[in-house]
C-alpha cells in the first residue's frame, strides 16, 4: 500500500483510527478472517466520501462493508483499504420529520446497526420494523440487499437512500428506483454505496410493538444457532425450495470441514466452531453444493459474499458472491 494513502487516510481520521494490518476476524460476525491493510471507520457521511476520494485518486483497492454479518473474509487477508461502517455515527443518529399520510420518515445513517435502530424505534412508538429487530447486519447493509425475516423486508417501509456512486456523486433515490426484490437491489448492481436511509413508519402501541419483538426473538433463538459465530442464513432460497430443507435432506446434517459445519439446529446455517478458516467454510459450502445438486438437481447459491482470494472455490460460486474491491 502507498505511504501517501496512509499519510492522506491519517489526515481524515486521526493517525489512531487508521487500523494498519487489522484482522477481519474482529469485522465479521463469523470471526474468520485474515488482516486488511488497511481499516478506517467512518463516522459520518463526509468522512466515508474523503476516504472514498482518496482510495479513488491514490488508486488503491478498496471495499466498503457494514457489520461483516453476511461476509467471509480470506484467511490471507485483503489487500488495499477496508472502510468499515459499523459502529460509526453518534447517537441519536435518526432525523425524525411527519410525513404527508399521518407517517413519519425516519432517516437514519448507513453505519447503524439495523437491530439497534428498529428496537429504538418501537420504544419511540413507531411500527414497520419489529421484523429486523434480530438482524445483525447495518442499515445499508440492509439496503443493499434488501434484508429481511418474518414475512418482513427493507422495501415494505423505505421511502428513499442516498448513496454515492464510484465516481464519487451523491445521489438520494427513491425506493422504487432502488430495483428491491429478493436479496437484491441497484445499490449492489451498479456499485453504490449508501450514507443513509429514510423509512416511512407509523405510530402504534409500544407494548404491541415489544411484543412482536421479544416473540421474534424466541423464535430466533428456537430455530437458529445463535450461541455460535456464523454470517446467518448461507444460502439463497431456491425458489419452489427451502435450503435448509434440501440440506438435511441431502444427510449432510452436522456435515464438518475442520471447525466449519453445518448446524444440526438449523442446516441453513453454517457456523464456526471456534476455530474454523475461511478455506474450511468455502470448502463445506462447495462439499454442501455439490451434494444438494447431486440429490435434487438444484443449485444452491450462497447468500454470504466472500472476500479476498478463494482460489479453492469454485469460479462459478465466486463470480456470483464475492464483494467486489475497487
Amino acid at each position: 500500500m502507498r505511504e501517501t494513502t496512509i499519510r492522506r487516510l491519517q489526515e481524515i481520521f486521526g493517525e489512531a483510527r487508521v487500523l494498519r494490518n487489522e484482522p477481519m476476524s474482529r469485522h465479521t460476525t463469523f470471526r474468520i478472517g485474515g488482516p486488511a491493510e488497511a481499516l478506517v471507520n467512518p463516522k459520518k457521511t463526509e468522512e466515508l466520501r474523503e476516504a472514498l476520494r482518496v482510495c479513488r485518486e491514490e488508486r488503491e483497492p478498496y471495499c466498503v462493508i457494514g457489520n461483516g454479518s453476511n461476509l467471509l473474509v480470506a484467511d490471507g487477508g485483503i489487500s488495499g483499504v477496508v472502510i468499515a461502517l459499523a459502529g460509526g455515527g453518534e447517537e441519536p443518529s435518526e432525523r425524525i420529520v411527519p410525513y404527508d399520510d399521518g407517517r413519519f420518515a425516519v432517516t437514519v445513517w448507513a453505519g447503524e446497526q439495523l437491530s439497534s435502530f428498529a428496537k429504538r424505534m418501537t420504544k419511540r412508538g413507531l411500527t414497520g420494523l419489529a421484523w429486523a429487530s434480530g438482524i445483525p447486519g447495518t442499515v445499508g447493509g440492509a439496503v443493499r440487499m434488501n434484508a429481511g425475516a418474518y414475512d418482513g423486508c427493507v422495501r415494505d417501509c423505505l421511502l428513499s437512500a442516498e448513496v454515492l456512486t464510484e465516481s464519487g456523486e451523491c445521489l438520494r433515490q427513491p425506493a422504487e428506483a432502488l430495483e428491491l426484490s429478493y436479496r437484491h437491489s441497484s445499490v449492489a448492481a451498479n456499485g453504490w454505496t449508501v450514507t443513509e436511509a429514510t423509512f416511512l413508519l407509523a405510530e402504534g402501541d409500544v407494548k404491541e410493538g415489544e411484543a412482536k419483538i421479544a416473540e421474534f426473538t424466541e423464535r430466533r433463538k428456537a430455530k437458529q444457532p445463535l450461541s455460535y459465530p456464523s454470517a446467518g442464513s448461507t444460502f439463497k432460497r431456491p425458489e419452489g425450495y427451502f435450503a435448509g430443507k434440501l440440506v438435511q435432506d441431502a444427510g449432510l446434517r452436522g456435515y464438518r470441514v475442520g471447525d466449519a459445519q453445518v448446524s444440526e439446529k438449523h442446516c441453513g446455517f453454517v457456523i464456526n466452531l471456534g476455530r474454523a478458516t475461511a478455506e474450511d467454510v468455502a470448502t463445506l459450502i462447495t462439499d454442501v453444493q455439490e451434494k444438494v445438486r447431486a440429490d435434487f438437481g438444484v443449485t444452491l447459491e450462497p447468500e454470504i459474499r466472500f472476500l479476498g482470494d478463494f482460489s479453492g472455490l469454485s469460479e462459478r460460486v465466486i463470480q456470483a458472491c464475492r464483494l467486489p474491491q475497487k
